[in-house]
């Protein structure tokens, strides 16, 4: 079941986000990737309290993901990359980005704290960051 609301168009959307923004950070990375985009639309907090849908989440702005920005990100979504987004739309969840809202790929070391909220780990290149449960219990 979805903790999300998704059509097909939404599964691949998120798809086509994920790889274009984690593939070289293999399918652990872009299952993150996932992650962080599902909890923006499960939040309604923060910067993200008008954002309801996939869509909304994918084309942000401000806020946004660069990936958007680039034409790798509007090739076709590849079956495997569908498969990945059903598991996040499914609400599965990975460490570091079980709660995270935010994520980058710094060309250092993580920041302790990124635009105010607390680094929760990082995964090869993206470091993610969390909101507390105070500031947004729905993506706990």
């Amino acid at each position: 079941m979805a903790v999300i609301p998704s059509t097909e168009a939404d599964v691949k959307l998120l798809a086509r986000l994920m790889r274009a923004e984690a593939e070289g950070d293999g399918e652990l990375g872009m299952l993150m990737v996932g992650n962080t985009g599902v909890n923006r639309v499960r939040g309604d907090c923060i910067d993200f309290t008008d954002i309801n849908t996939i869509r909304d989440m994918v084309y942000q702005s401000p806020g946004g993901f660069e990936a958007t920005q680039k034409g790798y990100f509007y090739q076709r979504a590849r079956e495997k990359d569908i498969r990945l987004a059903r598991k996040t739309i499914k609400g599965t969840r990975y460490h570091p980005a079980s709660n995270s809202l935010w994520f980058f790929k710094p060309s250092g070391d993580c920041p302790e704290q990124w635009f105010g909220q607390w680094n929760t780990g990082r995964y090869k290149s993206h470091c993610f960051y969390s909101p507390t449960r105070s500031d947004c219990p729905s993506v706990y």
